[in-house]
């Protein structure tokens, strides 16, 4: 429509100013454009185009609500509750707290006559069974009571331990047991395997270190406290080479907890001999956790080879 219209202006208005001369070659240009110009090509190069501006938006509005999404905002995150923490998770914290001297001793009793009840109804929720002392066992598999340290127990010295010092606790209310490792490489000699560390009693766990490291001034190292509901005591396994039970892990006698090994400030030291120290603390009415001796025991239950 176009191009006829020009053509006929052009053949009624230009020939008194062109000549015929002018106006073929005018006309002649004119055809040539009207014939290389193809108006389907230029309008099926035209839509992707138009597509492509229309759809770009589109798809990046997609991306944005993606994004916002994928991004919780401040108020979102408050919203979200987080997961409650079970008892045993609780009590291992506040006996970082105690280690680490950040918690009152008055405090600290108030918490554990709270959660330690707690406990136990979390124990027998998740099946756990008393087992009576006739069924406990030694805590090394593969040793004796011939391996305890020093001569009829007197390993065990009571006097100046609090378990509220925490880390900075005098006393060595504990008996350590040693095993054949003289290279110091927590393998036993003879085996040429690492040693277990087992549950001496049923119970569950209560707290727990699987992050020391050399140069710590920790002194229990990979450290076990389980609560023992039956007789209403805590068992402590210290300087383990690597922990396989966390808080909230029900265990039987004769389980194995841990590996023995060398962590802590003073079992690292070269003087050290390879060793599992072990504690139990007897849990008071008014939150106070004094020790009490586990030879007798240690002389007469079983072992598991």
């Amino acid at each position: 429509m176009y191009m006829s219209q020009t053509k006929k202006i052009i053949s009624q208005v230009l020939p008194q100013f062109l000549g015929e001369r002018g106006i073929f070659i005018l006309l002649s240009t004119c055809l040539m454009l009207s014939c290389t110009s193809n108006p389907s090509e230029s309008s099926t190069d035209t839509i992707p185009q138009e597509a492509k501006v229309t759809n770009t938006p589109a798809k990046a509005r997609k991306n944005d609500s993606a994004a916002v999404n994928n991004t919780s905002s401040p108020q979102a995150q408050a919203s979200k509750k987080a997961k409650p923490l079970n008892p045993c998770e609780r009590f291992d914290r506040l006996n970082t707290l105690v280690r680490d001297g950040k918690i009152k001793r008055a405090a600290a009793k108030d918490s554990i006559r709270t959660l330690l009840p707690l406990v136990k109804q979390y124990f027998l929720a998740k099946g756990g069974k008393n087992y009576p002392r006739s069924q406990w066992v030694f805590p090394i598999q593969g040793y004796s009571k011939h391996f305890i340290g020093g001569k009829n127990g007197e390993g065990y010295v009571p006097q100046g331990y609090n378990y509220f010092d925490g880390n900075e606790h005098g006393g060595h209310p504990s008996h350590d047991i040693f095993v054949y490792d003289r290279n110091q490489d927590s393998i036993d000699d003879n085996t040429g395997k690492p040693v277990n560390t087992l549950s001496m009693a049923s119970g569950i766990v209560i707290a727990y270190d699987p992050a020391w490291m050399s140069g710590s001034l920790l002194e229990g190292g990979h450290y076990l406290w389980i609560y023992e509901p039956g007789t209403n005591g805590i068992f402590y396994y210290a300087h383990n080479s690597k922990l396989f039970v966390k808080p909230g892990d029900i265990v039987k006698p004769g389980q194995r907890i841990a590996w023995i090994g060398r962590t802590g400030k003073s079992a690292s030291e070269k003087r050290s001999p390879t060793h599992l120290h072990i504690t139990y603390l007897k849990v008071k009415p008014d939150g106070s956790l004094p020790p009490e001796d586990l030879y007798p025991d240690l002389l007469k239950v079983k072992t598991l080879k």
